[in-house]
């Protein structure tokens, strides 16, 4: 039996294709965020080196700003966007970097393969009621050991809907601001062990809190 595609799925494609060039231009370099987001992101690199059991993947990678970050930390990774716009200002931008045009919820991606997953700030789209299947996915493609860092916006169950973004483009995908405990309960169902997490209060004339997770899939028990 074929299943449909996530409906809401269409909605963040098209309006990622229709910000794509201002999302670009807009959305900060590495090298800007705040010091403790560049911490983490600098933490999942080392633990990925050291761990050397695959390749990372950029899930939700956009232009591939962070995908290259993480490639001059000398990490293997590659990228994969539900955009096709995206991904052809990823691939004009960093042509030495691989990148794919496919979907969190059915990544083309085998079991255990992944040395590490980011997901940064592209989960925050996804239906509640979705989630649970995304991280059974981020499970699935981790190698056991692998490591996982997701990173978003949170809030109290709130629900977003844009109407404009990126420079006053129409857009029409939702964002739901979850508490981080209850991301962190939900990556525990998935077979997910939390190793740290991180929230960032809204800065001096922000609006949205952000929380960053660091988490690892269970190495298999040698036990029979």
């Amino acid at each position: 039996m074929t299943e449909q595609p996530p409906s809401y799925l269409a909605a963040i494609r098209e309006s990622y294709d229709t910000v794509a060039a201002d999302y670009a231009q807009l959305v900060k370099e590495p090298g800007e965020l705040d010091p403790l987001s560049r911490a983490m992101l600098a933490a999942f690199a080392e633990a990925v080196r050291a761990a050397d059991l695959g390749p990372v993947a950029d899930l939700g990678c956009g232009p591939g700003k962070i995908t290259a970050h993480l490639a001059g930390l000398g990490v293997p990774v590659f990228g994969i966007d539900l955009s096709p716009k995206m991904i052809e200002l990823a691939r004009r931008a960093h042509p030495s970097l691989t990148f794919t045009v496919g979907s969190m919820t059915a990544p083309p991606i085998e079991d255990d393969e992944l040395g590490g997953i980011l997901a940064h700030y592209s989960t925050h789209h996804t239906p509640p009621d979705q989630l649970p299947g995304v991280y059974a996915e981020f499970h699935r493609t981790l190698a056991p050991g692998g490591l996982l860092m997701l990173a978003g916006h949170v809030g109290d169950d709130q629900l977003v809907r844009p109407t404009q973004a990126y420079g006053g483009h129409p857009v029409s995908y939702e964002s739901h601001l979850l508490p981080p405990d209850r991301i962190a309960e939900l990556l525990a169902r998935a077979g997910l062990t939390l190793t740290a997490r991180l929230v960032l209060e809204p800065a001096e004339g922000a609006k949205r809190t952000h929380a960053a997770f660091l988490a690892r899939k269970p190495e298999r028990s040698s036990a029979s």
